[in-house]
């Protein structure tokens, strides 16, 4: 769990800066805009991969305790609240009516997939990794309404809407079929 804990903080920690933005100013006048935009990259991508590890570690060890039983109905809330987490993750890439009525759709994607995934797990890696997402992805949000939010282009149309929808659907399908299993976590009988 050890390793699980550092890369947390790690991520956290470099997804903490841009929302001090006095924090952030001291490291782009000391470090450069690209200097900074480096080390974010490095410190948060060193992050993800030590929590990957560490889950992979952690995962049916001794360590890791069940807390509670989640209900079986626990699993299909789950699968039905990963749909809109896709779409909404999606269409933070595009200049969609979604993304402009969830005003920061990737916080609020993620928001919904550690949700969820807290809803169908009833465990110390779960709690860690899942609640430590949740309660990020809560207070980015609230700070990001806070900070002046970078002009983007205005939505136009509905096609890009769809493509949200389409692309949001089709990965929501393939992370219930194959990809959730390629991590050792199969979903449906059928994909183990």
């Amino acid at each position: 769990m050890a390793v699980l804990i550092f890369g947390l903080i790690l991520f956290f920690a470099a997804h903490l800066v841009p929302t001090v933005a006095d924090v952030r100013a001291s490291l782009v006048g000391r470090l450069g805009e690209k200097g900074y935009k480096l080390g974010f990259s490095l410190v948060s991508a060193l992050g993800l991969v030590l929590i990957v590890f560490g889950v992979s570690a952690a995962r049916g060890s001794e360590a890791d305790v069940q807390l509670w039983a989640p209900p079986l109905w626990a699993r299909h809330l789950t699968f039905a609240l990963m749909l809109p987490a896709f779409v909404l993750i999606v269409s933070a890439y595009t200049p969609s009516r979604i993304r402009d009525w969830a005003r920061h759709p990737m916080l609020a994607g993620v928001t919904l997939w550690a949700l969820a995934h807290l809803i169908a797990n009833g465990d110390l890696l779960a709690l860690l990794l899942f609640g430590s997402f949740l309660v990020f992805s809560i207070y980015d949000r609230l700070s990001a309404t806070r900070r002046a939010s970078p002009a983007r282009p205005v939505a136009r149309g509905w096609a890009a809407d769809a493509a949200a929808v389409l692309v949001g659907f089709a990965l929501w399908a393939a992370t219930l079929l194959w990809l959730h299993a390629l991590a050792g976590v199969p979903l449906l009988a059928f994909a183990r």
